[in-house]
């Protein structure tokens, strides 16, 4: 198999230029390149020949956008990537007060079965590589011209269930040499894959754990949440303090309001007690406005509701916000728009 370069650090570009015949200086001058997201054509101060070479003897994968939704109330936009292999999926660029944050898929479809999320519908396709999970924020940056100084790993997959690949991705991602987006911007969500956890916390890598949580107790959080079957609540609890001690990095937990399933006074006190005793420890929750999905059946709460579950755990001494929704006029919650593409 051809080498996939775009995945490869600086100094291994290093190597290649030399193994190709060339100089050490040009392999830092295709990083360069790859870095901004440029096909070979446009990379003017590398010779021809030794460009022929690349194409030759590697993969220079970039995803392409296949589709675009801007929106209009707030310039958000999503990206519709699709693979060198055909396989598509769902990235987000937003704009906040203090940067660009992009939001990155990791797989193509997911296998957690998350009862209320488009991503999972048509199961996993496939992993994406370091590169191609790389390469959506490559690609945006160039669609854009802005630079991305955050990223959320919350997009279409599950990240730990793509281990390695996440971790290689976090590690190009934040190289000085490359994009050099700062570790502690970063956050990685999980629905609870305990063992993955447990590693990632022996990483070294400063990112932000966020756990998709959605419900207090088991019986309804393995309604809506399979994998809760597997690493249920309480495991689940043990995990993140672990984490938090390990890392010295608070674990935020997301909370997707779910009209009539997760959003009454006894859902938010539940929460509340849960999270007390079970992290001892700071952690914060983001509440999320569930973003319709057809084919799931579920409805969100109106705003009202939501602000008033927010209320009631903050008057349980908790720590919550509910996550603005950016690009409601465009569905930005990740998978409808993959979802749509396998159905045309």
């Amino acid at each position: 198999m051809k080498p996939d370069i775009l995945g490869y650090t600086l100094a291994q570009c290093e190597s290649l230029a030399v193994e190709l015949g060339d100089k050490k200086f040009r392999g830092q001058q295709l990083f360069g390149w790859m870095q901004k997201g440029a096909p070979l054509f446009e990379m003017k101060n590398l010779p021809a020949a030794f460009r022929e070479k690349i194409a030759a003897e590697c993969d220079y994968r970039l995803p392409e956008i296949a589709k675009k939704q801007v929106s209009k109330k707030d310039g958000t936009v999503k990206y519709l990537m699709r693979m060198t292999d055909g396989e598509c999926v769902e990235s987000v660029f937003m704009r906040y007060e203090h940067g660009n944050t992009v939001c990155v898929s990791c797989q193509a479809g997911c296998r957690m079965g998350c009862k209320f999320c488009a991503s999972t519908l048509r199961g996993r396709a496939r992993d994406l590589t370091a590169s191609e999970i790389l390469g959506q924020i490559v690609v945006i940056q160039r669609d854009t011209g802005e630079r991305v100084g955050g990223i959320v790993m919350m997009g279409i997959g599950e990240p730990l269930d793509n281990y390695d690949n996440t971790v290689k991705f976090l590690r190009l991602v934040s190289s000085p040499e490359g994009l050099n987006i700062g570790l502690r911007h970063i956050s990685v969500s999980t629905c609870g894959l305990i063992p993955g956890i447990k590693k990632l916390s022996e990483e070294g890598l400063p990112v932000t754990l966020s756990i998709s949580l959605h419900a207090a107790n088991d019986a309804r959080r393995s309604s809506l949440m399979p994998v809760n079957n597997k690493y249920p609540i309480a495991d689940l609890m043990a995990a993140c303090r672990a984490y938090f001690e390990k890392t010295g990095r608070r674990v935020s937990f997301e909370y997707t309001l779910i009209s009539g399933e997760n959003d009454s006074e006894a859902d938010a006190k539940a929460l509340a007690d849960l999270l007390k005793k079970g992290m001892r420890g700071p952690s914060h929750i983001n509440l999320i406005m569930l973003n319709k999905v057809t084919e799931t059946g579920f409805e969100a709460p109106d705003r009202k509701g939501a602000e008033r579950f927010r209320s009631l755990l903050e008057s349980h001494g908790m720590n919550a916000t509910i996550r603005r929704r950016l690009g409601s006029d465009i569905d930005a919650s990740c998978g409808q728009l993959r979802l749509n593409n396998l159905n045309e």
